[in-house]
């Protein structure tokens, strides 16, 4: 039988869509819109930078537009979502807590998040904070004071971490406490049999059927895959699942990516998004910014593979190191990776500043791309309670004022407009 071939765009199409990132979303987002875009994705990585907003709110604002992020808080509180180590730490879906079971009852297999000595070590503050929350119920972190033990007021250990913080990790981690709920983003941990009290070990699937479950979920969820791609997704070790192995057992699909050595892998479900990239009727037509942490981006190897796209986040890196800047967010336009904007929102000014906006070398300058992304950051500004947007530089400098004229054209009518403050330079800050 012969293999489906894909063009590169093709192929980008066919990930997007199976992302739900393909085309802009019309109507307004609700509540089971939020869990059924975790689904799709499988997991949904936290993180604590709010230069804008925190990045599992982006990623569901990629792709619903408009929600209430109170959403999300609410459905890890009612028990539809729960948290754990997964690509890294994760919103998941609750009926795919019996995959992560093993990981807990062998954490050490999570390496540096996981110490395996210290439940050995300190069986007096571990032992003492579970006391203290099964007696008085789900606790913060701060809620314990911390054993400090030193003369000079520093608790040591674990990044600096009090001895309760760590205590309260490593009993998250091994699946004796789970998250009930988050106040202000700060984790509450309470007993796993209060959070899901209906869980019973004997449920736990085999090791062989997670390893298939997973390799098969992360398929799916990217459209389409590489072999090397699978185990980054939820961060499995070996021995890897042989993709080449489902598919000769019909449980996965096979095609080509003009230009690879390698084939690529579809999940059956997505047998008429595959048939529709062939033909090149897939189009992807959105136009938004992604977090950092978006599982379109989160592999720099696959976005480089995939879009061409040489992403690296340089919150990390010393500022005066930086190329592009402190937070960047890729641009994601028609089905292509095309610049990146290092972005802050100043919610109590009402500003949404672009600090930093750079296109990819290559990528030809037309007022309709200048909408496209004028549209997109508009529409984020709007979302983060911001009526002003400010751009101050730009890359190439010749995008500049056909950006800032496709800002001003950007609020809907009725609506505040966009104002913009705009000084081009010809390299980012």
């Amino acid at each position: 039988m012969t293999e489906t071939v894909l063009t590169i765009g093709a192929a980008r199409a066919l990930h997007l869509a199976a992302q739900g990132m393909s085309q802009t979303r019309r109507a307004r987002a609700n509540k089971d819109d939020v869990l059924a875009a975790i689904r799709r994705m499988g997991v949904l990585q936290i993180d604590t930078i709010s230069v804008v907003a925190r990045s599992p709110y982006l990623v569901l604002w990629s792709r619903l537009g408009d929600y209430d992020p109170c959403w999300l808080d609410a459905l890890l509180e009612e028990g539809k979502l729960f948290e754990y180590w997964a690509h890294e730490a994760c919103f998941i879906p609750i009926e795919d807590y019996g995959l992560y079971r093993h990981r807990m009852i062998d954490p050490g297999s999570l390496g540096w998040k996981y110490a395996a000595g210290f439940l050995r070590d300190h069986p007096d503050v571990v032992e003492r904070v579970l006391a203290h929350i099964r007696a008085h119920g789900p606790m913060r972190s701060a809620d314990f004071e911390p054993d400090v033990g030193k003369s000079d007021g520093q608790a040591g250990g674990w990044w600096a971490w009090k001895p309760e913080k760590r205590s309260l990790e490593v009993l998250f981690t091994a699946g004796v406490l789970m998250i009930a709920r988050r106040q202000n983003f700060h984790r509450i941990y309470d007993l796993a049999e209060r959070v899901l009290p209906g869980w019973d070990d004997s449920r736990m699937p085999p090791m062989e059927t997670v390893r298939r479950e997973f390799a098969l979920r992360t398929v799916k969820a990217l459209g389409l895959a590489k072999a090397g791609w699978i185990a980054d997704y939820h961060r499995t070790r070996p021995p890897h699942v042989d993709l080449a192995a489902l598919h000769a057992g019909g449980e996965l699909l096979r095609a080509r990516v003009d230009g690879w050595r390698e084939p690529v892998y579809v999940h059956p479900d997505h047998a008429p998004l595959l048939e529709q990239a062939a033909a090149g009727t897939l189009a992807a037509s959105a136009t938004s910014l992604l977090s950092p942490f978006d599982p379109i981006v989160w592999d720099r190897r696959r976005a480089l593979e995939l879009f061409d796209f040489d992403y690296r986040l340089e919150c990390y890196t010393p500022a005066d190191k930086r190329r592009y800047g402190y937070f960047t967010l890729p641009i994601l336009r028609r089905g292509a990776l095309v610049g990146r904007v290092d972005a802050k929102a100043h919610r109590k000014a009402g500003v949404f500043e672009l600090k930093a906006l750079a296109l990819e070398p290559g990528i030809r300058i037309s007022a309709r791309l200048a909408d496209d992304i004028a549209a997109a950051v508009a529409r984020c500004a709007r979302w983060h309670a911001c009526a002003q947007v400010t751009l101050v530089h730009a890359e190439p400098v010749a995008f500049a004022p056909l950006l800032r004229a496709a800002l001003d054209r950007a609020a809907p009518a009725g609506q505040q407009p966009v104002r913009t403050s705009v000084q081009a330079t010809s390299a980012a800050a």
